[in-house]
């Protein structure tokens, strides 16, 4: 990520004297950044447009530069003050003025570390928006029908992400599927035989026998992104139960841990969140529902029959949950801190709350991959009992709330 930092002065202030403590405090910050002094010719290229407002009596310097500043950006304008000649109270009157006319804005003062935090945590925003633009994902056989509530903007996520969502027929992935043929993926499957452990031991045979077919939807899916130019989907997975007699959760842990979004049952805001997840942390998450909860303690348990391999600290293969059939991934996790996150397929709303993963269950009658997490504030229940979006929800490691709330922001 990189960090620009533009000028703005009063003509009546000595240059000299300013030069000296603009000098002094941006080596103070310790941020990583181009100083283009007045000239705002490539405003808005950099990941984060920093405007250093130097001294007072700017305010109508910035009024005349306005216009050419909202052709180069939509970008929110940052002002960045240092305190001193009165730097902060002409900030304050610019910031007045954008909010007045509907424009968005934030003043940056406050400590250099503060400074620096807050500064490297937009960059990492803008970063990850500037990934996002032209995104590419894919809706394979429509969301599922019990998706009542998981509705979608298509236009709106276009003008708001920079992110294209395509419908792609089922018929198309069950075709590039038949021509995987099962020989081509012995080798793949005899690797995989290895994790193949359930709780229950009769099933064995059942895992072992359908690993070829998931590893055929695996190669179709990713050849299918491939030749579409997806960087992720989300499928109607249930459809592939009576389709080919299997499921696709071998596929989008495999897919998740290669760089692709892959996501279940055609639910789109959660494909969603876990693309913006990934292009700020480099993970999709883990999809999963809320399984059980403790509106008194603030713990929950999440589940889902497919997770990431690369989140996971070692895995066994199932069979998928509510069919008993297929190849469903038993994932168990470290435990340590993470952040449940959700956004609205309108991207008018959305939901983070961080926590702690205390351990991976194993039970028999739930999806196979069983994670118990402590909400940090357990008052955050009531989100997810009152007002929910949606059932599925993303788990990410660590806390990074205030990362994904800078995204909305």
């Amino acid at each position: 990520m990189n960090i620009a930092i533009y000028t703005l002065t009063s003509p009546l202030h000595d240059e000299n004297a300013v030069s000296a403590v603009t000098r002094d405090f941006l080596e103070s910050l310790h941020l990583e950044h181009q100083f283009k002094n007045a000239d705002y010719s490539d405003y808005g290229t950099a990941d984060l447009s920093l405007i250093y407002v130097r001294t007072g009596g700017t305010e109508g310097v910035f009024y005349e530069l306005l216009p050419q500043l909202q052709k180069q950006s939509s970008e929110p304008f940052y002002l960045l003050t240092s305190g001193k000649s009165n730097s902060l109270a002409a900030s304050m009157e610019i910031l007045s003025y954008l909010r007045q006319h509907g424009l968005k804005g934030e003043i940056l003062h406050g400590s250099p570390m503060y400074i620096r935090q807050r500064a490297e945590l937009l960059a990492r925003v803008g970063e990850s928006r500037r990934k996002l633009r032209g995104t590419r994902l894919g809706i394979v056989g429509a969301p599922s029908d019990w998706l009542i509530s998981s509705v979608f903007d298509v236009e709106r996520v276009r003008q708001s992400l920079g992110v294209e969502l395509v419908s792609i027929p089922m018929d198309e992935v069950i075709s590039r599927f038949e021509k995987v043929t099962p020989e081509s993926v012995t080798e793949e499957v005899d690797s995989m035989a290895q994790y193949v452990a359930p709780l229950n031991a009769s099933d064995s045979p059942a895992v072992l026998h359908s690993l070829s077919d998931a590893t055929r939807l695996y190669i179709a899916l990713k050849n299918l992104s491939e030749d579409t130019g997806l960087q992720g989907l989300t499928i109607r997975c249930f459809d592939l139960l009576t389709a080919v007699r299997n499921t696709g959760c071998i596929a989008l842990a495999r897919l998740n841990s290669e760089g692709y979004v892959a996501g279940c049952e055609g639910d789109v805001p959660a494909m969603l969140s876990m693309m913006i997840a990934r292009s700020l942390l480099g993970v999709s998450g883990f999809q999963a529902n809320p399984a059980r909860i403790d509106p008194e303690t603030g713990e929950m348990l999440f589940a889902h029959c497919t997770i990431p391999l690369q989140m996971t600290s070692r895995y066994e293969l199932d069979t998928h949950f509510e069919s008993g059939i297929g190849v469903g991934i038993r994932g168990f996790v470290e435990e340590g801190p993470v952040t449940i996150f959700k956004t609205s397929g309108r991207l008018d709303r959305h939901f983070v709350s961080e926590g702690f993963l205390k351990t991976c269950e194993a039970k028999p009658a739930l999806c196979r991959t069983q994670q118990v997490i402590q909400l940090s504030d357990p008052f955050q229940t009531s989100y997810f009992l009152t007002n929910p979006i949606g059932n599925h929800h993303i788990i990410l490691p660590g806390h990074v709330g205030s990362l994904l709330n800078a995204m909305f922001d």
